[in-house]
């Protein structure tokens, strides 16, 4: 089955479209929306059940156990005569005990995850990227230039990795090309996930694959389930357009399937095709993803099973997802269209940034609720009654994301959106290290770039016991979607992981190349 947004791949690469001033994330120390946050609250207060039902366990639980036999010699002799007690007593427990089982959601495991690690001959230095775009034919001077500033400003190093098709000259853009790119990440990807799970694929109950710009028939999806003969009565969706975003959405789905099918697996594959979207125009605002974005891929594996949680390595806690696509400026920021010469790319708007930081404004109001302390939530709900009520003359309270979470993997889709995000969530350099040396290894990967952050911080042996993960992505339409998870214990990077024969080299120094106005 497949789902198609048709909304074009990620809005975050657009990173250096615009000179400094125009570019900058909205400043969150402007007011937020109090819709927003009656929304995070809302979330906080429809799960109130559980955290009185559970507390008052406990307290009858330490009541009764100061209690001797004589105490409860004399309250059995109080209930023989009081049947009517007995029976109330017993119907409101169970009463109680059945809410709390049937409302209570399945908690889902991350048993393990792998990323696609390309051969060294796909990659793209930069003086070959440009030889290559020069012999192609297709660029003018002007359109080589443009590329020539953006890589020197975007953040990526000498050794991202571009499809096979795009090393020829010509190159061999086609559906043949196209299908082998998507097998090669796909299935390196999961080749790895099986070896370092040993799973049998036969026992995988849920399969979910997002790719927002190719999506062939057969789909994506059942060119896995052909390849490694999954059951045939697999749940299996293809999620189309939904931009770099769509690996949290792609979470998202497969828990809430899991929530519903008992004792099984899901495995979600986040990945994006490189080799029918080159653009081969001279548009500037569709140039820029040629620039960024290169080959990758991810495979991730769930679980519902309470066996599979002494192996796993995280748990998911929330999944927060923030759609701007009702407005007409956000859906259209990340296009993707023909050009006047009938060249076909992704188009960004040069409201993208605006649009990206209000999306995310909204995405981190909501979630404040649900994972700050309680600390920071009442000095940032008593700032804003002053404002909103008071009319108080004060600075809105930024909450203190760094109480809430210990790591922070935020999609790598260009250094621009990185520094603002560090800068208006005063993150230190320590908490983006893992966006940045992604995005110089390899390159905006679009929505498998959060897995290649994570598997950067396994891999440094960063991640403790109850340490707390942030995963944010932005995607088109407009999205901004978090995830959040918990280390069950500490954990330690699976074999054949994508840094592992050069996580001794970074963290690297990026050079900071002057900013430029490109007109």
């Amino acid at each position: 089955m497949t789902i198609s947004d048709n909304q074009g791949s990620t809005a975050a690469a657009a990173v250096q479209i615009q000179p400094p001033s125009r570019m900058a994330l909205p400043d969150f120390l402007q007011s937020v929306k109090l819709k927003y946050v009656k929304l995070g609250y809302h979330y906080l207060i429809s799960n109130l059940f559980t955290f009185c039902f559970v507390p008052l366990i406990f307290v009858t639980l330490i009541h009764f156990s100061q209690t001797d036999i004589d105490d409860l010699h004399h309250v059995w002799l109080h209930l023989q005569y009081n049947i009517i007690s007995i029976l109330t007593c017993s119907a409101f427990i169970v009463f109680g005990l059945t809410v709390f089982i049937l409302t209570r959601p399945r908690p889902v495991y991350l048993v393990d995850f792998a990323c696609y690690r390309p051969a060294d001959r796909f990659k793209a230095p930069f003086c070959s990227f440009m030889e290559h775009s020069r012999l192609t034919g297709d660029f003018d001077e002007s359109s080589l230039e443009f590329q020539r500033k953006i890589l020197l400003r975007s953040g990526l190093g000498e050794e991202t990795y571009v499809p096979e098709a795009m090393l020829y000259i010509p190159p061999r853009s086609s559906m043949v090309t196209a299908r082998a790119e998507a097998e090669e990440v796909m299935f390196g990807a999961l080749d790895s996930l099986f070896q370092n799970t040993n799973l049998k694929p036969k026992a995988i109950g849920i399969l979910v694959v997002n790719c927002s710009l190719f999506n062939p028939t057969p789909s994506l999806s059942a060119m896995i389930v052909n390849k490694y003969k999954l059951r045939g009565n697999i749940k299996s969706f293809n999620l189309g357009g939904m931009g770099c975003s769509a690996g949290v959405i792609a979470i998202d789905l497969a828990k809430d399937l899991l929530q519903v099918h008992r004792n099984t697996y899901a495995v979600v594959v986040s990945t994006e095709n490189i080799t029918q979207n080159w653009y081969f125009g001279n548009k500037k605002s569709m140039l820029i993803p040629n620039c960024l974005f290169r080959v990758g891929g991810s495979a991730v594996l769930l679980s519902n099973k309470s066996a599979d949680r002494r192996r796993a390595k995280y748990r998911l806690v929330h999944v927060v997802r923030t759609n701007r696509a009702a407005d007409d400026k956000a859906f259209r920021c990340v296009y993707q269209e023909q050009d006047d010469a009938g060249k076909t790319g992704v188009s960004l708007s040069k409201d993208l940034m605006a649009i990206a930081g209000s999306a995310l404004k909204t995405n981190i109001t909501t979630l404040g609720p649900l994972v700050l302390p309680i600390s920071e939530q009442l000095l940032f709900f008593a700032t804003l009654v002053m404002r909103k009520l008071f009319k108080a003359d004060v600075k809105p309270y930024i909450p203190d994301f760094k109480l809430a979470f210990d790591h922070f993997c935020i999609h790598a889709g260009g250094r621009a959106v990185i520094d603002e995000l560090e800068k208006n969530l005063q993150l230190l350099p320590v908490h983006v290290e893992a966006s940045r040396m992604t995005l110089h290894r390899f390159g905006n990967t679009s929505s498998s770039s959060i897995w290649y952050e994570l598997a950067y911080i396994e891999a440094k042996g960063r991640m403790r016991r109850g340490n707390r993960l942030w995963q944010i992505a932005f995607g088109s339409g407009f999205k901004c979607n978090s995830a959040v998870w918990e280390a069950l214990h500490n954990v330690k990077s699976s074999p054949n992981g994508p840094w592992e024969d050069c996580i001794d080299k970074y963290p690297v120094e990026v050079p900071l190349i002057a900013q430029q106005h490109i007109s």
